[in-house]
């Protein structure tokens, strides 16, 4: 899931999202998250998966995986994040 999607999702910014990722890089190895580059951006909007490259806020977006997103839950602590992570978990 992208960094985005998740960030409404756990109702913080795109950026506090990240911020706490930065702060917490062990926890997220490069198979629970990665880095989009250009090249795949180019192919979201090919596909329409994303409408345009502004959709994305200007910075290269986070993706997450199944792992990645549950760890989130150990970066995000807020009621909502807490709530939000156990219907992922149920789900």
């Amino acid at each position: 899931m992208l960094d985005r999607d998740l960030a409404k999702l756990y109702g913080v910014e795109t950026r506090v999202l990240k911020q706490a990722v930065n702060r917490n890089k062990k926890r997220f190895p490069n198979d629970f998250m990665f880095v989009l580059i250009d090249k795949d951006i180019d192919f979201l909007v090919s596909q329409s998966m994303i409408p345009s490259k502004k959709h994305l806020g200007g910075a290269l977006p986070y993706v997450f995986t199944e792992q990645g997103v549950a760890n989130l839950s150990n970066v995000l602590t807020s009621d909502k994040a807490i709530e939000v992570n156990i219907q992922i978990m149920k789900t």
